[in-house]
C-alpha cells in the first residue's frame, strides 16, 4: 500500500501603512521575502502534520499560524492570505 499526499497553496503577505514619499512603497518585498524565508524553509517539502501547530493543516490553521511566525519580524503585516485554490482559501488578519 502506498499514499501520495501534494497540495498546491499560494500565500500573501499584506502591509499595511504610509507610502514613503521617497521611496514610493510601504514596504520594500525583499523585507517581506526575508521575514517570511525561515517559515518557507519550515513549510516547504515538509509533511504540514508534522510540523508543531499545524497537526490539522487547514487554511484557517495555516494563515493563523504563518502570521504567529511571521508578525514578530513584520510588524506593518496587516493579513496573510492562504489560497488552495482560485477560489478556496483563507484570510487571517490578527483577530
Amino acid at each position: 500500500m502506498w499514499a501520495f499526499t501534494w497540495a498546491f497553496i499560494y500565500g500573501a503577505f499584506v502591509c499595511r501603512s504610509d507610502v514613503d514619499p521617497y521611496t514610493g512603497w510601504v514596504i520594500d518585498f525583499a523585507e517581506i521575502k526575508a521575514a517570511f524565508k525561515p517559515i518557507y524553509q519550515r513549510l516547504d517539502h515538509y509533511y504540514l502534520n508534522d510540523i508543531a501547530g499545524l497537526e490539522n493543516p487547514t487554511s484557517e490553521v495555516l494563515a493563523h499560524w504563518i502570521w504567529q511566525q511571521v508578525k514578530p519580524n513584520l510588524p506593518l503585516l496587516s493579513q496573510v492570505m492562504v489560497k488552495e485554490t482560485c477560489t478556496a482559501g483563507c484570510t487571517y488578519r490578527g483577530e
